[in-house]
């Protein structure tokens, strides 16, 4: 019986030894991990902002310099075309 139990007890020893050689390799592959993750995902992000920041730009320059004279100018004209009519019903 107590040969049995001496047995369970070393079995138990080499159990834990082995999970906590695991769980040392596991932290270290989760380290690597986010190291990978903040090295490859850092530019991708930067990059994404520097798009998103031209797209910004393009759509204040195209509103600016198209859009906005685009629409004073169809404004104007709609307001001559009604004066038209009417001056031309009177």
């Amino acid at each position: 019986m107590t040969f049995v139990r001496d047995l369970a007890i070393i079995l138990l020893a080499v159990e834990s030894l082995v999970v906590g050689v695991v769980l040392i390799v596991l932290v270290l592959e989760i380290r690597n991990l986010a190291k990978l993750l903040r090295e490859e995902i850092k530019p991708i992000l930067d990059s994404a902002d520097e798009t998103a920041r031209t797209v910004r730009g393009t759509t204040v320059f195209v509103s600016e310099n198209l859009v906005t004279p685009m629409v004073r100018a169809s404004s104007f004209a709609s307001g001559v075309a009604q004066a038209l009519r009417i001056l031309i019903r009177r």
